[in-house]
């Protein structure tokens, strides 16, 4: 268990990593928004090359940041009966849904996105628009951040399962959310 455990530290970590690089490209997408509606009103210019890195980041945002929020345990979670629960059913329940759910779905999610980015590269694939840009970055995120997802879902497996044999100290709080 002790292993398991260093691995779900170890994925902490990395994805710690890709959350600060989501929060940057946070900052930098909406960086790059208000200097590009700056200079399309102001000066009557635009660049399809400003619009789509700005979709880019956003992509790097959302793909690169989800395996974090899964990690600060902040993710979305249909609360039909969860908030109810008390501490061990809630972690029976996390189990249920990282194994039979997060995991399969995550694991199909890589299997189907990674062909896609595999023929973007290869191929060079570049934007339609005038001055667009290559598509193989934004397509790489697809792969990487639900394999990020895997990794902390398998993390998190392990936490539960440490957690529950008293060998892993996890806050399980849970709020529900305002209706």
């Amino acid at each position: 268990m002790n292993a398991l455990l260093a691995y779900a530290r170890f994925i902490d970590a990395v994805n710690d990593k890709f959350g600060a690089i989501a929060k940057w490209a946070v900052m930098l997408s909406c960086f790059i928004s208000a200097t590009n509606a700056v200079v399309r009103y102001l000066l009557s210019m635009s660049s399809n090359s400003f619009l789509e890195i700005q979709w880019y980041l956003f992509a790097a945002c959302v793909m690169l940041g989800a395996s974090q929020v899964l990690r600060v345990n902040e993710h979305v979670r249909v609360d039909v009966f969860y908030g109810r629960l008390g501490g061990k059913r809630q972690v029976y329940v996390d189990l249920f849904g990282l194994i039979f759910f997060l995991v399969p779905v995550m694991c199909a999610m890589i299997y189907f996105s990674f062909p896609l980015f595999l023929k973007m590269y290869q191929t060079g694939e570049m934007s339609n628009n005038a001055g667009g840009l290559i598509r193989w970055p934004a397509m790489l995120m697809l792969p990487l951040g639900f394999t990020l997802v895997l990794l902390q879902g398998i993390g998190e497996i392990f936490k539960r399962i440490g957690w529950l044999q008293n060998k892993y100290d996890m806050d399980i709080h849970y709020e529900r959310p305002l209706q």
